[in-house]
Order: C-alpha cells, then structure tokens, then sequence
C-alpha cells in the first residue's frame, strides 16, 4: 500500500504540535535586559515561548533566530518597546531564519536597516506587530517595516508600519501570503507584494504614503513569475507622502498619489476597495519601465481584472515623471483606473490571449484611460487614449481564497 502522502500530512501536522517539555522564557525589562534577550533567543529550543516584558529594551545589536516552532511574544505592541535607535550596525532588528514562528505584541522601533525580517522561513506569523521610525519619513530610515521574503506560509495579521523608506509591509519572493487587519502610513509604499505568487492583501488601512497597495515583478531576481494575486477591501486613501527613497530604489519611480499599482505581474484580481484622495491616480496597469537584461523576464502585466471597487477624489494632483507621463496623454484630471496599453512584440496592435488581457467591470461613472504606450513608456502608438471602459468588459476566472496552516487552513 501506498502511504508517502499520508504520511507526510501526518509528519506536517504533528510538527505544528508543541512539544510537551514546551517552555516558557520570560525575559522582563531592567538592568541587563538587551543581553537577556539576545542569550534567550539563542538558547530557546524547540516548542518555547520566549515572552518580552512590558517595558522598553534599547538595543545596540539585531536580534535572531533560528530555532523551528517558537514564539516570541510580548506583552503589547504598546507595552513592550524594542527600541534599535542605538544600534551600531546596519542589520535588521530581527530575523527569523527557521520555520513554524510567531512573532506578535510587539514594537519595534529605528532599526538602521530593516524592522522584522524572515528568510527561507515556512509557516511564519506577525501578528500585532508595531514597526516605526519615529522621526517620521527620511532617507535614511531602514528599507522595509515587515519584511519576508523567500519564505512560505506567510500570515501578516494586525501589524502596523510608519516610515519605511522603501516599504512598510513588503513580501518577496514568497508564496501562500495573507496581509489582512494592518496599517501602514507615511512610507514609501504601503504594501508590496513583490515576485511572489498566490496571495491575499485584504481588510487593510494605506494612508498617507506616497503609493498605497504595489503589486510588482522585477527582472534579475531568483524568483519571478508573481502570479495569482488578490487585493480586495481595503481602504487606499489619501497616499499624499512625497517619494523618500533612497536613489536607485525601484520604488522611487513611484510618484506622490498612487493607490494601486499593478507592476508586470500575472492574474491579478483588483476589487472591492475603497479609494479616496490618491493626487496621481486610483489604480494604475504598467510594464516595467527600465531597461533590463533577463531572458527568463515578463515585462508587462498580464490577466488584470479590476472590478466593484469605489472611486472617490482623485488624480488631481499627478506626480513625478510617472505622473507627467500620464497625465500628457490623459489629462488632468487623470482617470480612476490607467493602463499603460504597453503588450509584448508583435502585439502592440492586437488583442493577446483571453487569460492576458486587462478586464475592466466598474460602477458607471468610473474613468479610465487605455495610454496605448510604445515599450518603456516612451510615447503613444496612438494619438489619443482609449477611454472607452465598456470596451474591456469580461472577468477572469475567480480566484481561491488563500489559506495557510497556521490560519485554520491545509
């Protein structure tokens, strides 16, 4: 008889049991207390809890781990302060390089570089999560607030992120992903879902940055192929923070007022959102921009599907090279929802496949501009946009809702 698979299903569910010598590591602030904290995640085994008093912790050095199936937790977001103002390299606050963590209750503060990382991480959780640069948006805040990347399994549940000079919340190269209940504002980008594939960014609030939601694929990585991604019922509002990223930074090419980009990514769903007050435009389709050398690369979006969201005040104020560019072929105000029209070799002039194209199915009213952009948004194949959104009428086939083993999912 043939049992691998059960087998396996039963080895992956056992491990998500505690082990039954489980400990609990109580690290309380004080006199020594940056010390006790490092030696307790260094010495924590599997199936511990290591549990961060209320307090605040000013740390000189990052912090890791790299033990499987434990938790970090401390006594509140507003309780328990890891403070990295004094910290004399450039490496994260934390990072977690094991699997079948969670991180939760929690604040983080002027970490020189990124906040909470993961690496290579299965089944990883920030829950409740502050991550703050408390001087407010600079340069030389670090790049990213929460940050996984490589890993699987990824839950971001009720996290909070202020100042980040590249993103607040940010996945990469990563699969299976939820990012629900949380808040990012005043960084460069709210959220980014960046080369990753099969994710939900839902119920979340982005304000005040200078882009809200991106959902990107970029050459010269070793992951690409994003795909499969859900951006629904979230509030993008009032994304009014000038562009802060340091020079070279992909993101800084993102101007002042966007809401939602969708960046050379693969089947897409965009809907039911509200958005409000994004000075460059609400919803934005586009090739990447630049040139690259990557035979393996995708450069244009393909199935994007935008539908039942809400359009308040917007693109009055386009930002930017980005903004110019659009804003030259649309006009100002921009419209709700702009594509750039840009399609692979030979197809600039013709319709690519059903599963590819840009669906478009909005409350009347809604605005819209097809930009018909030649490669590297240069300038238009057309004279004049497209502005007929009746004309990309249709769906695409509607995707699963994600679910992970540590949220009550297989």
């Amino acid at each position: 008889m043939y049992i691998a698979q059960p087998a396996l299903a039963l080895a992956a569910l056992l491990a998500l049991i505690p082990a039954a010598n489980a400990a609990d590591i109580l690290v309380e602030a004080g006199e020594g207390a940056p010390e006790r904290l490092i030696e307790a995640l260094i010495s924590v085994e599997k199936g511990d809890t290591v549990k961060i008093g209320p307090g605040r912790f000013e740390l000189t050095e990052g912090l890791s781990l790299d033990v499987d199936d434990v938790k970090v937790q401390g006594a509140g977001a507003g309780q328990t302060v890891l403070s990295f103002a004094g910290q004399t390299g450039s490496g994260e606050g934390l990072l977690v390089t094991s699997d079948r963590v969670v991180l939760e209750d929690f604040a983080v503060e002027n970490t020189k570089g990124d906040g909470v990382k993961s690496k290579g991480s299965d089944t990883i959780t920030f829950r409740n999560l502050s991550v703050v640069w408390t001087g407010g948006p600079k340069e030389t805040n670090g790049a990213y607030g929460v940050y996984p990347v490589s890993s699987k399994n990824v839950l971001i549940d009720g996290v909070f992120v202020s100042g980040a000079s590249d993103a607040g919340i940010y996945v990469g190269q990563s699969e299976n992903i939820i990012v629900r209940n949380s808040r990012a504002e005043y960084n460069v980008a709210g959220i980014e879902i960046e080369n990753s594939k099969i994710a939900d960014v839902t119920k979340n609030t982005v304000t005040h940055n200078t882009g809200g939601i991106l959902v990107f694929d970029l050459p010269n990585l070793p992951v690409q192929g994003g795909r499969d991604i859900r951006v629904f019922d979230n509030d993008v509002i009032e994304n009014d923070t000038a562009n802060f990223a340091p020079k070279g930074n992909i993101v800084g090419i993102v101007p002042k007022g966007m809401g939602i980009m969708v960046m050379a990514n693969r089947n897409v769903h965009v809907f039911g959102n509200r958005l409000d007050k994004n000075g460059t435009t609400h919803v934005l389709i586009a090739a990447y921009p630049n040139e690259y050398e990557d035979d393996n690369y995708t450069f244009v979006p393909r199935g994007v599907f935008v539908h039942g969201n809400t359009y308040g005040e917007g693109g009055g104020a386009p930002d930017g090279e980005v903004g110019k560019i659009i804003s030259d072929v649309s006009g100002t105000p921009v419209p709700d929802i702009v594509w750039d029209g840009v399609t692979r070799i030979p197809e600039y002039f013709s319709w690519v496949a059903d599963e590819d194209k840009v669906y478009i199915d909005e409350a009347d009213g809604t605005t819209f501009a097809n930009l018909k952009m030649i490669s590297q948004m240069l300038l238009p194949w057309s004279t004049a946009p497209d502005t007929d959104i009746a004309g990309y009428k249709g769906s695409l086939p509607e995707l699963p809702p994600v679910k992970l083993p540590q949220d009550g999912g297989a």
